[in-house]
């Protein structure tokens, strides 16, 4: 009876382990729910986690927008002074704190398509899978994403 009470514990616990979260487990490049995009996810000088833009489907404006075949910018920022940066390399996530647990949160999330600025959550779901909040005042208020962890492509 001990030998299956222990072999039963050490399953508990070697599962337990398998799924613990570590502060860094997200670090690293994610492509964005639409794959228009990949965010790398880094720890910051102070401690907290960021996120910037390093890699766009389309990084030049299309034919037909009035600046077609120039690099996109920050346009939709509604600080004037804002407008000319670059979106490649845009830092979009800023001051995620990791929780101990499974959560980064405290942090904001910037959508550039709209120049708007929301509160965030990130978790992981699996190895492979962040998922992404951003809302206004309570996360009731908001949107989620499903991010793929990106790997390159083997040669």
């Amino acid at each position: 009876m001990r030998w299956i009470t222990g072999s039963a514990m050490l399953v508990i616990l070697v599962s337990i382990a398998a799924y613990a979260v570590t502060a860094t487990d997200i670090v690293g490049q994610w492509t964005v729910q639409d794959g228009k995009a990949r965010v790398e996810i880094y720890k910051a000088a102070d401690g907290t986690f960021e996120g910037k833009i390093a890699w766009l489907a389309a990084p030049n404006y299309e034919a037909g927008d009035a600046e077609a075949g120039k690099p996109k910018h920050d346009r939709e920022n509604p600080d004037k002074s804002l407008q000319s940066r670059p979106i490649m390399g845009l830092v979009l996530l800023k001051g995620f704190h990791f929780d101990g647990k499974k959560e980064w949160n405290g942090g904001t999330v910037y959508d550039a398509e709209s120049g708007k600025t929301y509160k965030g959550k990130l978790w992981l779901e699996n190895d492979n899978t962040l998922g992404m909040r951003g809302f206004i005042g309570i996360s009731l208020l908001g949107r989620t994403e499903k991010w793929t962890r990106y790997t390159e492509p083997k040669k």
